[in-house]
């Protein structure tokens, strides 16, 4: 059974010949709805779900397939629909009921933000917080700011706290945020990286608050310093256990060396994708609801893209639905929001390489899918030699792509503890440019299970190939 075995991709290659031969029965759509579900191709469920139902009104599964495909994508009101279908049919059915309630509370309190937003100019919650009332207790034996300031004695003070199971004191963490929030909206949308001849640039991808696996590309590759520069590629958290303390050791770093240490925003970096997979949840637990607020908010600042010497362009998800997009295009994006359902700053978060000419809409149901002749298309136009992008588990760790001018690079390997890829960073010179790969394998480590921080039941079985 290939989908017990988790080989979802060969069990959608079966369901999808047995459609073939008998194109009438839902269940099969239902069954290949749920393999699209586990690799978060969510628009591919969706319609596969839809289809089921309109072959059979009665198929509970299909809109219990398809609830869970509108919930991943963030169409709540849509997904509550579905949930009351199967709570009709199984009225005593206590695991529909649940994920109903849970879809219920949602909706009322994205009604609920929206009427305050709409009634109400709200202040910005970086505006709220008082120093003042914040005092560091005596037993407190965390890293410490000096005069305010990051150091490089607070930065590896703060690791070796948090290698520990340490935390670092509210109020210091909040005094990052802000002058994080500060530094990030300074900063245009695009911003242009300088590399010297002779300097060794790092890019690495997805984290996904794999703390002890972050520590280990430092341990490999030396930590960030003004002549070992980084630029991590989004999707910092959620998913794993330890976002918190992956994001403020890169915050950190990145205060640090604002020059040489760079962060490109990622899909996860929002407030829908918080809620669902973890991150929202873990802060709310490790400190405080309004510190999950204010991470929306200094999220919404973080550049969508880095260009390296002009040559390469560095962005988490991809290319677009249109063509003749330039780099000035990219670099006029009002990016402090939530991302949108479609346009530039959506496809550049969210988009995906295929190997199959032309463009095509995308699996997950946001964002597309860019052919080969859409990337030379692209880097010809702009006068790149390639493009870097993230956002999919590789089982290297990396995929070169589109006769070389697309690659994919993944930093979280053994993703979610189940999923037994490699990780891997890229290097390169200012010279060529050229691409160098590291692969490497998981630090076995027994602190933490991933999900931990995942409210939501609907969602915290679904770790995937896709990011």
């Amino acid at each position: 059974d290939f989908l017990s075995d988790q080989h979802y991709q060969k069990a959608i290659e079966l369901y999808t010949q047995a459609l073939e031969l008998t194109p009438d029965n839902p269940h099969l759509y239902g069954n290949r709805s749920f393999a699209y579900l586990k690799i978060e191709c969510f628009g591919s469920a969706l319609q596969d779900a839809t289809k089921a139902i309109e072959q059979d009104r009665t198929y509970v599964k299909g809109y219990y397939r398809r609830a869970t495909a509108h919930m991943s994508l963030g169409k709540f009101k849509l997904a509550l629909r579905d949930y009351e279908a199967v709570c009709r049919a199984r009225p005593h059915d206590a695991d529909a009921k649940m994920k109903f309630n849970e879809c219920n509370k949602l909706v009322k309190k994205l009604a609920f933000e929206k009427a305050i937003s709409v009634n109400d100019q709200r202040k910005s919650i970086a505006d709220t917080i008082d120093f003042d009332s914040m005092t560091i207790e005596d037993e407190y034996t965390g890293p410490v700011l000096e005069d305010g300031k990051v150091t490089k004695k607070f930065v590896q003070d703060l690791m070796k706290t948090y290698k520990s199971q340490g935390k670092l004191h509210r109020k210091y963490a909040y005094k990052i945020l802000l002058d994080v929030k500060q530094l990030f909206a300074s900063m245009p949308s695009l911003v242009q990286v300088k590399i010297k001849e002779d300097e060794k640039f790092t890019v690495c991808g997805d984290i996904h608050g794999q703390f002890y696996d972050l520590m280990n590309i430092f341990e490999l590759n030396g930590l960030p310093s003004s002549s070992n520069p980084y630029l991590f590629n989004g999707d910092f958290v959620d998913r794993g256990s330890f976002s918190v303390e992956c994001i403020f050791t890169l915050f950190s770093f990145k205060l640090l060396y604002p020059d040489k240490f760079f962060m490109s925003r990622g899909n996860h970096e929002s407030h829908t994708m918080n809620q669902m997979y973890g991150f929202d949840g873990e802060v709310k637990a490790k400190y405080t609801a309004q510190m999950a607020e204010l991470f929306t908010e200094v999220y919404n600042w973080l550049p969508l893209a880095h260009c390296l010497n002009n040559r390469v362009l560095v962005m988490h998800g991809g290319l677009f639905s249109t063509d003749n997009v330039t780099l000035e295009d990219i670099e006029k994006i009002d990016r402090n929001r939530q991302p949108p359902d479609e346009g530039l700053m959506c496809e550049l978060l969210w988009s995906d390489p295929q190997p199959a000419y032309g463009r095509a809409p995308s699996k997950r149901g946001v964002g597309v899918q860019f052919g080969p002749d859409i990337t030379d298309k692209f880097i010809r136009q702009n006068k790149l030699d390639y493009i870097i992008r993230s956002h999919e588990v590789k089982n290297d760790g990396y995929e070169i792509a589109h006769d070389g001018k697309c690659i994919t690079v993944f930093s979280a390997p053994n993703y979610c503890d189940t999923m037994g890829n490699k990780g891997a960073y890229i290097t390169l010179n200012g010279k060529d440019m050229k691409p160098s790969f590291t692969a490497y394998e998981a630090v076995v480590s027994t602190v933490t299970l991933s999900f931990i921080y995942i409210e939501n039941s609907y969602i915290n079985n679904k770790c995937t190939m896709r990011a």
